[in-house]
C-alpha cells in the first residue's frame, strides 16, 4: 500500500513536557525562554491553586488572573487583556483545563504573547492552533498559528484530584477529537495513528480512574493519550461533531466536555457508513459498532448520555438544527437539516444511536 500513499501536513511545532513532577520545571523553562514576568491565568475555582504556581515561581510572576470562564467570552478577555498590560507582563502561564487554555489563546492571538500551558484536564486544547470564543450568543472559531501554545507542562499528578465525572467527560472529549480526525478532509497515516493510539489509551485508563481515581498508572496514561489526541484535532480539519458542538456551546450555553461526550457516539454513528474504512480501526476498539460501542462505553462510566440533562430544553431543537447548517464544516457524509434534527433529537433524549 506504500506506493499509494500521497497526503500534505504541517504538524505544529510546541515544546512537551511530560512527566510526573514536571510542573517544577515551569521555572526553568520561563528562564529558558527569557520569560520573566509571568501572568497566571485560571479559573475562579483554580484561583488558590493560581496564586500557589505564582508563588513558587517568586520573581518570575507578575499576578494571577482568575476569572477564566467557559466558551471564552470576549469580555472576560478584554480584561485580562487589560490585567496583562497593568503587569507588565511577558507571557502567560494557562493553568487548569480549556476554559483557562482559551482565555491564554484569546490574549496571545491580540498581542502574540508567549504561552506556557499546564493542562489539569484531559481537552487537549493546549496544542492545536483554535481559538473558540464567544459573544453575543454566538461561538466563533479561529485558527491561527499565534494562537498555538510554546510549551506545554504536562504533569499526571495534577489530574489525581480531577473530579471523577470531569475526568470522564473530559476524557470523552479527547476521544471526539481523535475519532474526527480520522475522517478529516487533511487526515494523514500519522494523525490516523496518533488517533487510534490516543482513543485507545483513554478507553483503557478511563475505567480505573473511575474505579480508583488516584491510580497514577491510569492517570497518567490518560494524560498521554489526551496529548495525542489534542494534537491531532491541531493538525486536521474539524467536521460536524465539533460544528454542533460549537453551536450548541456558543448559542445554548452547555458545558463543553459534556456536550462533547453525549454527542460524540451519534456524530460517529451520522458517519459510520460513509467514513467506514477511515473508522475501522476505531470501531474495532468498541465491538466494531463505533457508535453504539462509544454509547455503552459512557454509560459504563456513568457520562451523561442526554443534553436535556445538561439543561437543552427541547423546544431549541429546531433552532440549533437551524445553526449547525449554517456555514458547515467539511463532513464526509452531506450536513442536512433534517437529518442533523433527528441527531439532536437522539442526542436530548439519551438515545442510543440507531
Amino acid at each position: 500500500m506504500a506506493e499509494n500513499l500521497c497526503f500534505a501536513c504541517r504538524f505544529n511545532p510546541a515544546r512537551i513536557v511530560f512527566g510526573a513532577g514536571s510542573v517544577s520545571r515551569l521555572a526553568e523553562e520561563l528562564s529558558a525562554a527569557d520569560r520573566h514576568r509571568a501572568l497566571i491565568l485560571s479559573t475562579p475555582a483554580q484561583k488558590d491553586a493560581a496564586h500557589a504556581l505564582a508563588a513558587s515561581l517568586k520573581d518570575l510572576a507578575a499576578g494571577v488572573f482568575a476569572e477564566a470562564a467557559m466558551h471564552t467570552p470576549v469580555d472576560v478577555t478584554a480584561r485580562a487583556m487589560s490585567a496583562f498590560a497593568a503587569a507588565r507582563a511577558d507571557c502567560i502561564v494557562a493553568l487548569g483545563g480549556g476554559s483557562t487554555i482559551g482565555l491564554g489563546k484569546a490574549i496571545a492571538w491580540r498581542n502574540d504573547t508567549m504561552q506556557f500551558v499546564i493542562p489539569t484536564t484531559y481537552a487537549g486544547s493546549e496544542v492545536t492552533p483554535i481559538l473558540g470564543q464567544t459573544e453575543n450568543g454566538m461561538k466563533t472559531t479561529i485558527r491561527d498559528a499565534k494562537v498555538l501554545p510554546e510549551v506545554v507542562i504536562y504533569d499526571p499528578e495534577l489530574t489525581q484530584t480531577l473530579p471523577v465525572g470531569l475526568s470522564v467527560t473530559s476524557g470523552l472529549n479527547a476521544i471526539a477529537h481523535a475519532i474526527e480526525g480520522l475522517y478529516a478532509q487533511e487526515r494523514n497515516p500519522v494523525t490516523a495513528w496518533m488517533a487510534v493510539e490516543g482513543v485507545r489509551a483513554l478507553k483503557d485508563a478511563l475505567p480505573v480512574i473511575v474505579n480508583a481515581p488516584r491510580n497514577e498508572a491510569a492517570r497518567e496514561r490518560a494524560l498521554y493519550g489526551a496529548w495525542l489526541c489534542g494534537t491531532v484535532l491541531g493538525t486536521v480539519g474539524m467536521a460536524l461533531h465539533h460544528k454542533l458542538c460549537h453551536t450548541l456551546g456558543g448559542s445554548f450555553d452547555l458545558p463543553h466536555a459534556e456536550t462533547h461526550a453525549v454527542l460524540i457516539p451519534h456524530t460517529a454513528a451520522y458517519n459510520a457508513a460513509t467514513a467506514a474504512t477511515e473508522l475501522a480501526p476505531a470501531a474495532a476498539l468498541f465491538g466494531g459498532d463505533l457508535g453504539r460501542g462509544l454509547w455503552d462505553f459512557a454509560q459504563s462510566l456513568g457520562a451523561p448520555l442526554a443534553l436535556r440533562e445538561l439543561g437543552l430544553a427541547r423546544g431549541d431543537l429546531h433552532r440549533a438544527a437551524d445553526l449547525a447548517v449554517q456555514n458547515p464544516y467539511w463532513n464526509p457524509r452531506p450536513v442536512t437539516r433534517d437529518a442533523i434534527l433527528a441527531l439532536l433529537e437522539r442526542a436530548w433524549a439519551g438515545e442510543r444511536p440507531t
